[in-house]
């Protein structure tokens, strides 16, 4: 399986199982949990591996105003070394282009966006290696929190989770930790 943001064999430890015949369903959980996390923050944590040209129509609708400064944002960027830009129609121009990078997530997230102090223009190429540098520490411990709920709906028939003096104890639709951890690479507009 690819691009699981969590070691499914430290779900196992943290559920203290031992042998192998849950190895599968505990596989299927984190994949399928780094999978909502992805639905939820409206991007993915992995890098692509390889550099690609992602191509926009415009700069208008893309650019938005950040400490005094036009940023054109672009999807996700794991590496700062891949990065050249074209703008421009059929032939592209590049001569005198300066730009610098933004990040929405700190210094140790994607480049989620090229501060352009003076290009204008139509089309927009962007080369370079999409998606983030390495899965940040907190969605990898929501990705385990997650897989860990779904690993245990199992044995939750019907959304119970167990019984205490006043009756049934369901099963919560909404995690809080799991959303305090995730909500900070939310993508509002895309995520779900």
């Amino acid at each position: 399986m690819a691009n699981e943001y969590a070691d499914w064999e430290e779900l196992k430890s943290m559920r203290s199982i031992t042998g192998s015949s849950q190895d599968e369903a505990l596989q299927k959980a984190v994949t399928r949990a780094s999978r909502a996390i992805d639905r939820r923050c409206g991007r993915r944590f992995w890098r692509d591996g390889v550099v690609s040209v992602r191509s926009y129509p415009s700069v208008h609708g893309r650019t938005v105003y950040s400490s005094g400064s036009e940023v054109f944002l672009t999807e996700d960027i794991a590496d700062s070394a891949t990065v050249s830009v074209a703008i421009g129609g059929v032939a592209t121009e590049t001569e005198g282009l300066s730009f610098s990078y933004f990040s929405s997530s700190g210094d140790q997230g994607a480049i989620t966006g090229l501060i352009r102090p003076s290009w204008y223009g139509g089309r927009v190429a962007i080369t370079a290696e999409f998606g983030w540098p390495a899965v940040p520490e907190s969605i990898e411990e929501a990705t385990l929190l997650l897989a860990n709920r779904r690993y245990m709906r199992k044995d939750s028939p019907e959304g119970t989770s167990g019984w205490s003096s006043e009756g049934a104890v369901g099963v919560s639709r909404f995690d809080q930790d799991i959303e305090d951890l995730v909500q900070p690479f939310v993508i509002e507009g895309f995520g779900a």
